[in-house]
């Protein structure tokens, strides 16, 4: 193992600190919706006695406001000190709405405004309120979801993603706000790693390196999807890149923290996690081959479990022997049964070997972040689906109940011409 990357230290809350000299912080997110205050009071209690150090929220609009805050009450009148975070996107009104309320904030900057330089004055205003409060934020870019000025300038690239990260972070040194961690996740594992590799090597030569939130996002369910979580997280962990961690599973969210908690205690000596045995022989041979695969070390994997192997190889991209799925984990923003209907795709699509299929839970940010998909099922709400092709719109408004049939139609004709 490498020695750890140096980072700075962030407080969230009264109970949590991050960065060098701490072990590894666990966290995942609420799939209830906000508005469900006593729902998402209940998924906290359980996530929080299951080892959640973070629990993140969505706050899709200004009435949810609100809610986040009688939740966050709620919970604490009980005595769940659990720091929450809550999840904006797009909107720097809502963002500084929620700074009195939650210990944490995320935010991607680039999409405060379409045009850059009132987002960069948003953003220093958003700052400057979080000094007030004595805020942690997290600066979240995705693959796929970066904003215009840059992809218009850079491209969509590992490389542009950790300079779209670098602005953000230089105005917050600028600003002498302290309280930060960035993120810059991605589906596809190459380009998660390499961004984080991109980042971490620019924080150090500007002299200010803060904790990082290391995860793959859309990384699907079931060993799949613990997989290609793994053989990332890991690969940056071995690296000491990565303070903090969340596995996104297409699951109930309880499910992602014992894959995050048995990394967290591999890689910084968190406490240990009781694991099946066969879980905890997917995700060992997934931390201990992804490096090697990722990194081009290695062409094969020297084990007799030929599925595991086949897993393996395409969790680092390096052979495909079925499609290849992305799909969200679901939050408050997600309309529809999304465990259910990806299950459904990755049945109805198993026979489409050299394709990525999308699925996403709504078209707030469905549509970006299914940057290497080349079919996407997006959630529209209200019964309705959007088919897409790449990054463009094929089909719109689908009943829920043809949208399945619809894609395999779509995916069929595209193989056949």
């Amino acid at each position: 193992m490498k020695e750890t990357l140096q980072t700075r230290e962030v407080r969230i809350g009264s109970s949590v600190l991050m960065g060098s000299g701490h072990p590894i912080v666990v966290q995942t997110m609420c799939n209830t919706r906000t508005s469900d205050v006593q729902a998402t009071v209940a998924q906290c209690r359980r996530l929080a006695a299951a080892g959640a150090q973070l629990i993140r929220i969505t706050v899709p609009s200004m009435a949810d406001v609100a809610h986040l805050r009688e939740i966050h009450t709620q919970l604490r009148s009980e005595g769940i000190e659990t720091p929450l975070v809550a999840d904006i996107h797009f909107s720097s009104e809502i963002a500084m709405a929620v700074v009195p309320v939650v210990e944490k904030i995320r935010i991607n900057p680039g999409n405060f405004h379409p045009d850059h330089a009132k987002a960069r004055a948003l953003f220093g205003e958003f700052l400057e309120l979080c000094k007030k409060h004595d805020r942690a934020i997290r600066i979240g870019l995705n693959h796929g979801s970066l904003g215009k000025y840059i992809v218009e300038k850079y491209g969509n690239t590992p490389e542009a993603m950790a300079l779209a990260a670098m602005e953000w972070v230089e105005m917050c040194i600028q600003a002498r706000f302290y309280n930060v961690v960035v993120s810059l996740k991605a589906s596809n594992t190459v380009v998660m790693v390499n961004a984080y590799r991109e980042l971490a090597r620019r924080m150090q030569e500007r002299g200010v390196v803060f904790p990082l939130h290391v995860g793959v996002t859309e990384a699907g369910n079931g060993d799949s999807g613990r997989i290609k979580s793994c053989v990332a997280i890991s690969t940056l962990l071995s690296e000491g890149i990565g303070q903090t961690i969340r596995v996104s599973l297409t699951e109930d969210p309880e499910n992602e923290l014992p894959v995050a908690r048995y990394l967290a205690h591999r890689y910084s000596g968190a406490p240990s996690v009781k694991l099946g045995e066969r879980e905890e022989s997917i995700l060992k041979a997934a931390c201990d081959w992804g490096a090697p695969l990722l990194n081009h070390e290695v062409d094969d994997v020297p084990i007799e479990d030929e599925y595991l192997k086949d897993e393996l190889l395409q969790a680092c991209r390096r052979r495909f022997y079925k499609p290849e799925y992305i799909a969200c984990p679901g939050c408050g923003r997600t309309l529809y049964n999304l465990e259910e209907t990806f299950n459904k795709v990755k049945e109805a699509t198993a026979a489409f070997k050299d394709v990525v299929i999308a699925v996403m839970g709504c078209i707030v940010n469905g549509p970006g972040e299914m940057a290497d998909a080349d079919y996407g099922y997006v959630g529209e709400g209200f019964g309705k689906v959007t088919l897409y092709r790449k990054k463009e719109p094929v089909l719109r408004h689908i009943p829920e109940d043809e949208a399945v049939q619809k894609l395999v139609d779509l995916i069929r004709q595209d193989c056949q011409n």
